[in-house]
Formats: C-alpha cells, structure tokens, sequence
C-alpha cells in the first residue's frame, strides 16, 4: 500500500514535470512574440544569411530563458507542493510577471537602446509615466494572465495525450540544434566579421551568443579575416538631413593627434614647443575626449558623435561626413598612422576618405612617428591643391623614445602616485619630449592657409594595466589638450567645457561652409562658442561616463552605475540626475530611423 501511494505520488509528479516542460515551451513562443518588438527597434535583416540566423537565434534563445524561468521558479515547487490547481495558478502568475517584464524591456529598448539594468530602471522610473501609454500598462498584463490561465488548464487536461504522441523528445532535439547552430553560425561570422549577423548580438535580453575573437587574436589570424558587408544598410539617418556646404577659401587642414596625451603635461619643462604653440594660439582648457580608447576617441574626433553609434552597423560603410565633404570637395586626403593605431581603427570606414600611409611600429612606436612626420612632409610638398592631413603619433603610449634620445630632466612625481607609477610617470614625460620636438618639425614652415589642430586621442594613466586602464573613465585619462591654429587667428584661453565631438561642426561650417545645424550630422556643438548642454558623453556602449558640472556617473558593461565628485576621488552617496541622463540615452538613439 505504501509502495502504492509513493508510485503514485512519483507519477503524480511526473505529470506535473511534463506539464511544466510543456508550459515552458509555449511561453517560449509568447516570448518569441513579445521579442519581436525589439527588431522594431534594431531594424529586420537584408538578407537569407541574416533572416535564417535570427530565425533559429529567436528559437533558442526564449526556449531557453523559458526554461531557465521553469526551472528555478517552477520546477522546486512541483517537488515540493505537487498540487496541479497551486501550480497552475502560480506557474500563470510568474509566467505572467516574466511576459510583462520582458515587454517592459522591449520598451525601454526601444526609447533607451539598452536593456533593463539598475542604470536603466532608474532612468525609465523616473518617466514611467510617458513609457506607459494609456491604460495599456492594466490592461496587458490581465490580458496575459487570462492567457496564461487557459493555457495552463488546456496543457493540463491534454498532457496525457500530448505524452502519447512522443513530441517532447523531438522538440528538444530541434531547440537543442537551434542552439548549438545559432552559436556556431555567430562564431563564424564573427570570425568573418559578417554584420548582417554581428549586428543582433546585443538586441535580445541576456543573449552572450559565442565569439571567435578570442581565439583568432591569441592565434594571431586578425590579418585573415575577411570583409563580408552589406551593400546597402539604412538603419542610421546619417545625416538626419541634406547637407548644403560650399567651400569658399580653400585652407589646407592638418589634424595631429596623439594616442595618450594628458593636459596637465603640456607645460614648459615637458613639451616646449607646444606648450608656446598653444600660448600663441586657441587652447582649449577644459576639453574632453570621446573616449578612453583610441576607438573611441578617435571615432568622436571623425564622426563628432557620442560613443554609443561606435557599432551601429551602418558605420562598417559609411565614412564620416567629415572627411567624406572634404573629399568631396576637391581636397587630397593623407592619413600618416602606425600599423598598430590601424589595426584598431574601429568602425572599418572610419579612414576610407584617406590615402593611408601606414608605418610598421611592431620594434618601436617612436621610430615609427619618426617616419610617418618624414612622410608627411615629403607628402605635403608634392600637393598641388588644398589637403587634408591626419597625423597620428603613437609614442606616449608605450612611453616610447628612440635609442640614444637625451630627453629631459627627471623631476619629483606626484606625491600621491604608487612607486611604480613614479617610474613610469618620468618615462612618459620622456616621451612626450619627443613627441614635442616631432610637432616642431611637423609645423616647421607649413604653408600660411594651413589651419592646425593638435590634440590627444586620449588621455593617460599610469599603470602597466591595460584592462585597469580601459575601465577608467577619469579626468586623467579623456582630459585632453586641445589647440587650434587658424590662419591669421588670434590667441585665445577658452575656458568653458568642450569636447572632441565639437570639431565636426566646427570644421564643417567653418571650413566647409555647412549651413545645416550641427544636430543634423553630429551630437557635438561648435568650439568656438559655450554649449548650453550641461552633460558630455565619454566612452563607447558598453562603459561610458557622463560628465556634468558637478559630477561624473561612470556606468559599466552590466548597468551598474557610480557617481564621483569632479576630482574622481571620492564616490558620492547619491542617485542618479534622471533627467539630464535621459538627455544623453535619447542622444543615444536619435539618429535611428523609426
């Protein structure tokens, strides 16, 4: 007898196991449904290769957040309250809260572009009223519950029949092939660095879809990847309007940037020449880098646009408009960059508008400048019409010099660095002796129409850490010189807040004679005058900062978020400004098409 009630028991059980499983699956489907909000948002793939991909993608991937919800949530209460009427009644109340969140998800991805984390909540609480339209935000979720309640009885009152027919194995095979496939299809195209399957890693929530950059780079295969592209991407309004630009003076542009220059290291004792450079003309004081990486930086120098758009798939074609205007028109385009730099130039098109002359660094960075300042001299001389020139200096940061250098005087570092911190602090000085000397040489008897920009790509911290030094959003590491000649210009101490995303414009109007405001082609605003903006974006879309006046929120890869004061010494015990954040996320996606 007892044998019996614990056989039945056993089945009882098993019963309600199979109902789960089969619970599950069908709220795989509803999240299916729900999930396709979020292509809404990113755009529907161009091609078969694309379509067939995020097919077996959506399969898997809320197949298995479906059973991951059973399983923590469900399953322990079928072992320990086997009751079918309990279960059912619970299994639709959770099934329900998890559909609503995910739908809540889908809409702040859509207004933020970036999924539910603590920085996210935050910023969609604080506007949860203009979020939740009308009284859809009552009426959806008793819809799903309703839903949900039929579906659980039908399942329950069917199970046994559905059990007979032997579906359950074959549809775990097939989820199971869609998830294996759909990992090792992403492996593929991101070893071939195929967008049009790239471009959805971060569209759906939780998704870590497998990657083969870690094995191509310890194998040393970056120079075997193939370019797979699209022809045609429209998922950027770039720019959100027509541009009208006309050209009347011809001036030649020469633009220097240096990889980890900081601002508090341009004085006399350091770096001479441009220290007196930037006495006689325009110094930008207060200036920001877009980034703490090259990518980045470098990405908001070009494009003058937040960080955020790094990965928008339509910038693996698209050049910026920058250097795309100039080019069109009629000036010769010259980029002097190290093999290195080019290597991690990212997107893939930010330099296509160039001519490159690329310089093999892999013994020294320092001999490496030394030959792309030649280049660009020899190059400048042969031009017969109006150019444009990128020169990228790489030496400070690997605090580089050439054998045999006679830099400068050590001095004391900063009472507050680390030992090991003091070492490298004079070696960098050391460095950007040399890198002054190369800028005089550099600007020696350019022609009189040859407007100047120098500034670094980013700035620099002291450690031998490079994922220390990536995760560091300081002012020490994106406060950068910023230093402007123009022809027949006057000297000038600018003090209000800038940043790298302000050239565009300010070239593109000044220069290039673009009447269009700036907001239609870039998120920055022009140097020559104060924004009224009172946050700057700093960083990419995976860990940014956002400087205030007051403040700095620096918010991580997994939407954690931390408030400095000014300085970055000190952590401050505060929540977030909502809504100048909110600015800075609508920034985020305002170049999206509808």
């Amino acid at each position: 007898m007892v044998e019996r009630q614990k056989q039945m028991s056993r089945d009882k059980i098993s019963r309600l196991v199979n109902w789960g499983h089969w619970f599950a699956f069908f709220n795989g489907i509803l999240a299916m449904g729900i999930g396709a909000r979020y292509l809404d948002t990113i755009g529907y793939p161009d091609t078969i290769t694309g379509w067939g991909y995020l097919a077996i993608s959506t399969i898997s991937h809320f197949s298995f957040l479906a059973f991951m919800v059973y399983l923590i949530l469900l399953f322990p209460i079928s072992t320990l309250l086997p009751y079918s009427k309990i279960l059912r009644g619970y299994a639709a109340v959770i099934a329900t809260g998890s559909l609503c969140i995910l739908l809540y998800d889908t809409v702040v991805y859509e207004d933020y572009g970036m999924h539910l984390s603590p920085f996210a909540f935050d910023l969609a609480w604080a506007e949860l009223g203009t979020l939740l339209h009308g009284s859809s935000y009552i009426a959806t979720p008793i819809a799903i519950l309703a839903i949900e309640l039929t579906a659980a009885n039908f399942l329950w009152k069917r199970i046994d029949r559905i059990q007979k027919k032997h579906w359950g194995p074959k549809v775990v095979v097939f989820v199971g092939l869609c998830f294996v496939s759909s990992h090792l299809i992403h492996i593929w195209a991101d070893a071939k660095d195929i967008t049009q399957i790239t471009r959805f890693d971060d569209t759906y929530p939780l998704s870590y879809p497998a990657t083969a950059r870690t094995f191509i780079a310890r194998h040393g295969l970056d120079g075997e990847k193939e370019k797979h592209q699209p022809t045609e991407l429209v998922t950027l309004h770039y720019p959100s309007s027509p541009l009208q630009c006309h050209a009347d003076s011809k001036q030649n542009v020469l633009l220097i940037t240096i990889d980890s220059l900081r601002y508090d290291m341009v004085t006399p004792d350091t770096m001479p020449f441009l220290s007196e450079y930037a006495r006689q003309n325009q110094l930008f004081t207060k200036h920001l880098s877009g980034g703490n990486q090259f990518s980045s930086g470098m990405f908001s120098l070009l494009y003058g646009l937040q960080g955020s758009y790094q990965d928008a798939v339509d910038f693996s074609v698209t050049s910026p408009l920058l250097t795309h205007t100039f080019k069109q028109a009629g000036y010769h385009m010259g980029l002097f960059i190290s093999q290195s730099d080019m290597k991690e130039v990212t997107p893939d098109a930010m330099m296509l508008d160039f001519s490159p002359t690329v310089a093999d660094d892999s013994d020294s960075n320092a001999r490496a400048d030394i030959q792309l300042t030649k280049a660009f001299e020899q190059w400048r001389h042969g031009q017969q019409g109006p150019w444009f020139a990128l020169l990228d200096l790489k030496s400070p940061e690997n605090y580089d010099t050439p054998i045999g250098f006679l830099g400068v005087e050590t001095i004391k570092a900063p009472d507050a660095m680390k030992p090991a911190e003091r070492v490298l602090f004079n070696q960098y000085r050391q460095s950007l002796h040399f890198i002054d000397k190369l800028l005089a040489q550099a600007l020696e008897k350019l022609p009189k129409n040859t407007l100047v920009v120098i500034t670094g790509i980013k700035g620099k911290v002291f450690t031998s850490n490079s994922s220390d030094a990536r995760q560091d959003l300081s002012p020490a590491n994106v406060h950068v010189p910023l230093i402007i000649h123009w022809p027949d210009g006057k000297p000038a101490n600018i003090q209000y807040r800038t940043t790298h995303a302000g050239l565009v414009p300010t070239l593109m109007t000044q220069v290039l004679g673009c009447t269009n405001p700036a907001k239609d082609y870039s998120a920055g605003r022009q140097l020559l005058q104060p924004d009224e903006q009172k946050w700057n974006y700093v960083g990419d879309n995976k860990v940014f900062a956002i400087y205030q006046p007051n403040e700095i929120t620096v918010i991580n890869r997994h939407g954690q978020y931390y408030i400095y004061d000014v300085d970055y010494q000190q952590q401050l015990p505060k929540k977030l400004s909502a809504p100048e954040l909110n600015q800075v996320m609508r920034e985020s996606r305002r170049l999206y098409k509808d």
